[in-house]
Order: structure tokens, then sequence, then C-alpha cells
């Protein structure tokens, strides 16, 4: 039991600016992250029906719910595996956790890491956590926790379901703090509910510290698996490599490590419809059959196709593109099947088409829904006999060519309407592959913005340290009408805007008359909802409106004439206030003016401070 979780702050390097010894008596007040800054984090979009926390998908679902799950786990398994299972699932639960509350908040102390753990846990609603001490020491890798936990929801249903017991019941919240803990210290820190309601005590109270300390934990330690979860074949939570002093993106959670170098040609997702799409690739790439992709202009069908073609028997032979919308009607024979020379005025030598270049290999028609009647009838004759003639030729080319092709209009209701072959629809339509629109596979988001981020920062030679936490869930709520395309303009247009060494802001990409449509909600003061943009709404971009210009003037200058104030004591005075308001902590006095650390560091330098 005395091995080691490969080392997530090997990976990321220590956690924190500063310290990397504390206690929790030694948390300052209003340390970020605070309650505010956490809550901030959960946003509501009920037009789409997700709920985000720190750019990740959360669920809100009855406890009972889980409840009920929990009992047929137990009835159907047994006891053992069920409390192996739950305690697993909070494990991944809190290492994820940790993972994005260090990259949201990477200026945050180490100790105020830590202590967000505990109110993490909280406002995902399935504890409250009061904690009694905690201290740890990363440079000598130990730690000791010592926390209170009121009403827990698996308490009430194992009690409902099974009464009172003689073994602690609180698996998936032990899994939890296991899992959040380990991830910031770099080794597994093992808990155990010493006290729990389930056993007839009125709190529960649970007791971590490093797995190698517990003398008698072997059992405990078996439901968490601790042999596979140590081992080098299956870390705890996938993790893009990071440290504090990095030019690394600050606000975009991943779910896995992206390959480098990044190519243009990369597939990146991680949602449900967008695996779907990779299964069905998969099946049919063996094969010699034609694919058509449907979808929506900008979701990534020629990128489909390419990926197609690179894992088919065929990655060795040409792939060969033509946009049929780009061709005029009276040059897409030519195109598609060559010419003979003087076949007509100006062709003056015999040229291949794209039948004949794309030969043994793969030919990727786009908007296919554009040919006209004319073009789509040689272009069924060619498909069903493989063979072509050139324009102006007599002989027939026997030709090996797999056909792909995309559109975004209904080639169906386009056959009712007479526009479009039907024999024509019925040879292409042999495994249609459907590619949802980005609005309807948001989990990917953040990671298609870690990707372009890191693609077009090599582009344009420069560094970036990602985006704003407002940006991430901006682009959570936007239905991006242009999909993937429109993400990766706007992500450029950030890398270009952004100010070196600067991270990229809402101000550097909606340039364009880009509007929120989807509502997004996030805690308010009062615990309520709030829309952004409101009281309390996460991401504002404007002041609530009862904060009015004048009366913040008045409130930063009193009785000062400010007739006679220049733009540069306005700014003296704001950046006065707000590090008088943060205790003199620079960078959340950065936070609160929507700079970087190093843009304020700068304004302060100027002054001489």
């Amino acid at each position: 039991m005395a091995k080691t979780l490969i080392s997530l702050a090997e990976l990321s390097g220590k956690t924190g600016k500063d310290s990397a010894r504390g206690a929790s008596e030694q948390l300052a007040p209003q340390a970020t992250p605070t309650l505010q800054d956490l809550t901030e984090c959960l946003l509501f979009s009920p037009g789409d029906g997700r709920i985000w926390l720190n750019g990740q998908r959360m669920l809100l679902m009855h406890s009972s719910g889980m409840g009920a799950l929990r009992h047929e786990l137990i009835e159907t398994m047994g006891l053992a595996k069920a409390r192996g299972i739950l305690l697993r699932t909070g494990y991944h639960c809190g290492a994820r956790d940790a993972e994005l509350i260090r990259r949201r908040f990477p200026e945050a102390d180490t100790l105020a890491l830590f202590a967000a753990g505990p109110v993490m846990h909280t406002i995902e609603g399935a504890v409250r956590v009061e904690p009694v001490h905690f201290e740890f020491d990363m440079n000598m890798g130990t730690y000791y926790g010592e926390f209170l936990w009121h009403h827990s929801s698996e308490d009430d249903e194992h009690i409902e379901r099974f009464g009172i017991g003689t073994e602690p019941a609180c698996w998936m919240q032990t899994g939890y703090a296991i899992g959040y803990t380990s991830a910031l210290v770099g080794r597994l820190i093992f808990y155990r509910e010493v006290e729990c309601r389930s056993m007839g005590a009125h709190v529960c109270r649970l007791i971590g510290k490093p797995a190698e300390e517990w003398t008698d934990a072997d059992e405990e330690l078996a439901y968490l698996h601790a042999e596979t979860f140590v081992g080098g074949e299956r870390p705890p939570v996938p993790v893009a490599a990071s440290r504090p002093g990095d030019k690394a993106s600050v606000a975009v959670p991943v779910a896995a490590t992206p390959p480098a170098p990044v190519l243009d040609t990369d597939l990146v997702g991680v949602s449900s419809s967008f695996n779907a799409a990779c299964h069905m690739l998969k099946r049919v790439a063996p094969t010699q059959a034609t694919v058509l992709f449907t979808g929506e202009s900008g979701v990534g069908k020629e990128m489909f196709a390419r990926m197609l073609h690179r894992i088919s028997p065929r990655h060795d032979q040409p792939f060969v593109a033509i946009n049929c919308a780009a061709i005029p009607e009276t040059l897409m024979e030519s195109e598609l099947f060559g010419v003979e020379r003087g076949a007509f005025t100006g062709a003056t030598q015999s040229r291949a088409g794209r039948f004949e270049r794309a030969d043994g290999g793969t030919l990727f028609l786009d908007e296919i829904g554009t040919l006209s009647l004319v073009a789509q009838g040689k272009l069924l004759r060619a498909l069903q006999e493989s063979e072509i003639e050139r324009v102006g030729g007599s002989r027939t080319l026997r030709v090996d060519v797999r056909v792909v092709a995309a559109t975004n209009v209904d080639l169906r209701e386009a056959t009712r309407q007479g526009t479009f072959r039907e024999d024509l629809f019925f040879r292409l339509n042999v495994f249609p592959i459907h590619l949802p629109p980005l609005r309807d596979r948001k989990e990917d988001i953040p990671l298609l913005m870690a990707h372009f981020l890191q693609r077009f920062t090599a582009r344009h030679g420069k560094q970036l340290s990602g985006f704003t936490p407002r940006t991430v869930d901006a682009l959570l709520g936007y239905d991006f009408p242009g999909n993937i395309r429109e993400l990766q303009n706007l992500v450029e247009r950030g890398v270009i805007s952004a100010p070196e060494g600067g991270a990229i802001d809402l101000a550097h990409l909606f340039t364009s008359g880009e509007r929120l449509s989807q509502p997004m909600f996030s805690i308010g003061s009062r615990g309520t909802l709030a829309a952004m943009g409101e009281e309390g709404g996460a991401s504002a971009t404007e002041p609530p409106a009862a904060v009015q210009a004048p009366d913040l003037l008045g409130g930063l200058f009193g009785q000062q004439d400010l007739d006679r104030l220049s733009l540069q004591d306005i700014e003296d005075a704001l950046i006065d206030y707000r590090l008088s308001e943060a205790r003199g902590n620079v960078s959340e006095a950065a936070r609160r003016l929507g700079l970087t650390r190093a843009q304020l560091a700068y304004r302060l330098s100027r002054r001489g401070q």
C-alpha cells in the first residue's frame, strides 16, 4: 500500500504560488477562490438542457433517484461491489474537480485550493462540509484533515432503505474527498468515516491522511482498487500538463491531453453525438461503401471525409476533393471527367478530371446538392458503371474510386421537390453519417477551444495565457450558427487581438455583432439564479444597473471636482480601490479589474510601486 499515485504535482507543477506548507487556520479571509468565485463557476442553460461547472457538464437529479440506484446496486451486486463502484465514482468526481479548480484559478494559493474542495463539495449539493482542521506539506507529501459532514444525502437514502447499521454509508462522498485531496497532494490520501449518521451518530466525521499511515485500512483500500488506481496504466484523471508559471490555458478544462503536434485534420470531441459519428466512421472505413455526410455548414464534413480516407485501406492513394457549388455548371462535366484536346475552344491540351486523379483513392464531392440535373445524371452513370469518358473523347476509362459526398441540405426533401434525382440519392445514401451542429455538442467546446488555441498560437508565433473564465462561459452559451468553422475563426481572432502574454477576453472575440441566443444563469448573491449580466451573475460584462458611473466616481473621489479628473487619475484611483478591497493581493485585484496579473503589475511599476 506504500505505492503512490502518478504524481499530478509532477505533471502540473507545484500547486499555487506561495508556500508548499499550510494549515486551515492560516487561510486568509476572502482568499481566491472565494465562495462567490466558486458559485459563479456554476452556470445553468435551461434553453438547451445543460448545466455547467467550470466548463464541464453537470446533472441536477433527484437524491431519491441516486438512492434507488444505490439500492439496486446493493441488491444485485452485493454490498462490497456496490460500495467499490460508488467509491470510485466519487473519486473520479473529486479528482476532476481538483484539476478544474486548479486550471480556473491558476494564481490561487495552495492553501486556498485545499480549502476550495469542501466548498465545491457543498455547492454540488450532496453534503455540507465543515472543516475542523487540515494541514499539509507538499514537499514532504504529508497531509492530515478532519471534517464534519452535515445532512449527507447518501445517509438519507441509505437509512430510508436499510435503516441504521454498523458500517459508514457515505461511500461516494468519501471517494470525492480522496480524489480531490490526492490530486492536489500527488499521492493517495485516504479518508475514513470514524462517525456516520448511518451508524446512529448525530453527524458524520471524516479523517484523512496518507494511505500508508492507516495500519488497518487494507480492506477499505481494496474497495478503491488502490493497486489499479496507483499503477501506471490507469491514472485517476486525465491531466493536461501545465505549471502555474507556464503560458497555458487558464480556463479551458480538458478531458484528455491533446496530441502534439496538433494537426489541422485532427478530430476533437468527447460528446456522445461526436463519439457516435466516430464509431460509424470506424465501422464503414474498411469497406468500399459510398458514404454521405449530412449536417449544417461548418460542422466538419470535409474533416470527417479526410479522416475516413486516412483510416481506410486506400490511405496510400490520392484524396481528391471538389466543391460542387464552386464550379460553374458549364465546367462541371470537364472538372469531374476530364477533357480531350480540341473538345472545345480553348482546350489546347488533354486534361484528367477529378475521377481519374482519384483513381485508387477517394473522391470527395462537397455540397453535392447544388449539382444540376444534367450533371447528376452523368455522375450517376459514373458511380454505377465505374466508367467515365472525357469531354470530347471516345475512349471509356475504368476508374476505381470510392465516392464520399456531403451536403448541408435535405436531399430527401430535394428529391420530393424534383431538384435532385431520386436514383442518385439512393446511390449516394448507402451509409449516411449525420454530423450534429456545435450547439448540440457543447461538451466539445472547451476541447475545441484548447485545440484551436494551440494551433493558432503556434501559427502566429504568440504566447497567451489562455481564455478568461467569462469567455469560456459566454462561448458555452453561444449557439454558433457557423458551427466549428465559426469557433475556429473566433479563437484565431482572439489569438491575434489578445496582448502578448495575456488572456483572450470577450472583447477580443465578439467584434462582429455576435450575441448570446440562449439565456445563461448562475448563482446570485442570495442563492437564487441570476442571469449572466445581472447582479451576481457569472461572466457579467456590464456593471449592475444599481452601480452608476457617478456613484462609483463619487465613492472614489469624494468631494473632488469630477470635471477636473484625468483618465490617469481615474485609473490610479480605481486600482488603489481594488487593491485595498483585495487587501493588497495583486492577483485578486487584477481579477476584479478584468486584467491579468502581469498587466496590473506593469501599471503599478509605472507608478513606482
